[in-house]
């Protein structure tokens, strides 16, 4: 794995404009001799049911994907559009899937880690360098920086945010069909008052992760 200290010096403070544009990171990337980069990107690691998924994007340099930003700030609409956009336009897509039950026999941050790996080594091409979000390194060999609020700072870890949650909320849409009565339709898995609920009066299902709080 590359040090972060190593990563961090391709992105010196004197470059970092006060309004960053959209490629501003991928830029600086490619100035350094990176020309494959993805940005790498998870959803899913708060809720009570459900994996965690990981997704892992290399845009074309020019790409222009309108109205795709932060996932979470996306309507529902606006996210199945982007996440067609995206697939129109990129040049690699990479998901990870890691599930309830391997959450509960490690943690959710070992396996958001994993699941972004599984993204990262599904791309084809290869990319030689990766945007990830957040603040910890992902456990494969291609340098890398971490960039917090990345969804909202590079267009390339965008569209992995995007990707990552449609592809999450079909996976709960889906076992909603196993599990009515627990609302995964509405909620995918995330800890509303009617799960709560739910929870209380029928028990854990298969894909609740036992070792969060209020589900066991």
């Amino acid at each position: 794995m590359i040090a972060s200290t190593h990563n961090l010096s391709l992105f010196p403070k004197s470059e970092l404009p006060s309004d960053i544009d959209e490629f501003f990171y991928e830029s600086v990337a490619r100035k350094s001799g990176f020309r494959l980069i993805a940005g790498v990107d998870e959803a899913g690691r708060g809720p009570l049911a459900g994996p965690v998924v990981a997704a892992a994007v290399i845009l074309p340099e020019d790409a222009i994907l309108e109205g795709v930003k932060d996932s979470k700030a996306m309507t529902a609409r606006a996210r199945e559009e982007g996440f067609w956009s995206v697939n129109a336009t990129a040049l690699a897509i990479g998901v990870g899937v890691v599930s309830a039950e391997h959450i509960d026999k490690s943690n959710i941050l070992e396996a958001s880690l994993r699941a972004m790996k599984q993204a990262v080594f599904c791309l084809e091409p290869a990319p030689d360098f990766l945007l990830v979000d957040g603040t910890h390194p992902v456990p494969v060999s291609v340098p890398h920086r971490c960039l917090v609020g990345g969804d909202r700072l590079s267009l390339s870890v965008s569209a992995a945010s995007v990707i990552a949650k449609v592809y999450r909320d079909r996976i709960m849409c889906s076992y909603h069909d196993q599990y009515p009565e627990y609302g995964f339709l509405e909620n995918k898995g995330y800890g509303t008052a009617k799960h709560f609920a739910a929870i209380k009066a029928y028990g854990a299902c298969p894909i609740h992760r036992m070792s969060f709080r209020g589900v066991a």
